[in-house]
């Protein structure tokens, strides 16, 4: 008897084995902190093929299957829907810059800084890749099988931004500040309740058509990289792939550009909304109604009015953070 028993025990485990490794994965699976990581890398992943898909049409397809104006529509839409992808999960930032200012100014906590900012660079590192297999024959076909960083059969440019001839590296650096700088700027005041922000519902088409906006009518002179997330990943794959270190020494060593700037930028935008806009928002008054025996006196409380939660998702889709991450107006 305990023969025949005991097989049937063992049959049993195995089949039961699984279950609590399924289990304990869709409890990692469940944590904040890995739920955000993987909204941002999806997010991102999301509006990075878009983008460099629609710059590898511009360039391999010699204006003809491509333009400059499609590029801006690839990376206004990928925006977009990157947003619907990981909005209400991890506020779908796509980009270290605005992850920067978010922490910088109070909005969310440092220690997720790390965690946004690796899902990013992950995600963009993988569109990077996916670019390139899908365009790999075209690739090859449009320089003849060399892979040029410089020239007018250079493909490098397909995955990041490069400085042209008209332009020095101190002025890139500084259209890379105003540009982040009003990308930041419009967010805030497309996510703001407190004063006329996009339609519910809208939040995600309006932000895709601000990044549109920008680099149809300025970004000429940098390549709006506007985001260290954008260009910074891309960079090093097409390092590894085959176009070697000139992709970093290119334009007098262009590629920190991309990724001190913006951050500068973001924080910069920001602070001019919060002290310029935001806070001269009037507000409505909290009244708390005193019943006096004499004259029914009414006074009104001095409580500090909260900042909005403010990132590059809807308003309407982000979770609230705990108050200890809430900045009062009065701070800036």
């Amino acid at each position: 008897m305990s023969q025949t028993v005991q097989p049937r025990r063992s049959t049993q485990n195995a089949a039961m084995a699984p279950r609590p490794v399924l289990r304990n994965i869709q409890e990692v699976l469940q944590k904040e902190m890995v739920r955000e990581f993987l909204a941002e890398t999806m997010s991102t992943y999301v509006m990075m093929v878009f983008g460099l898909g629609s710059v590898a049409h511009m360039v391999l397809g010699e204006q003809k299957m491509g333009s400059y104006l499609g590029v801006n529509l690839g990376f206004g839409f990928g925006v977009t829907m990157g947003v619907h992808v990981g909005g209400g999960i991890s506020g779908a930032h796509m980009n270290a810059a605005v992850t920067f200012a978010n922490c910088a100014l109070g909005r969310m906590s440092w220690r997720k800084f790390p965690i946004y900012v690796l899902g990013q660079f992950l995600g963009s590192f993988l569109a990077a890749a996916t670019t390139y297999l899908l365009f790999y024959g075209a690739i090859d076909h449009f320089a003849g099988g060399d892979l040029l960083v410089t020239g007018s059969l250079a493909t490098a440019n397909i995955f990041a931004t490069y400085l042209p001839e008209h332009m020095t590296l101190w002025q890139g650096f500084l259209d890379e500040v105003f540009l982040t700088a009003l990308l930041q700027l419009g967010l805030f005041a497309i996510t703001d309740k407190q004063n006329n922000p996009a339609l519910q519902g809208t939040e995600a088409l309006v932000i895709g058509i601000l990044v549109c906006i920008i680099g149809v009518s300025l970004g000429m002179n940098s390549g709006y990289a506007i985001n260290p997330s954008r260009d910074l990943p891309p960079r090093f794959f097409t390092f590894i792939a085959g176009w070697g270190k000139q992709v970093f020494r290119a334009g007098n060593n262009w590629w920190w550009v991309p990724v001190v700037a913006p951050l500068l930028g973001s924080y910069v935008g920001g602070i001019v909304y919060l002290g310029l806009i935001h806070s001269s928002i009037p507000r409505e008054p909290q009244s708390s109604e005193n019943a006096e025996a004499g004259d029914q006196k009414i006074t009104v409380s001095s409580s500090k009015v909260l900042l909005t939660p403010i990132s590059m998702t809807p308003a309407s889709t982000q979770p609230v953070p705990p108050p200890s991450d809430l900045v009062p107006v009065e701070r800036f």
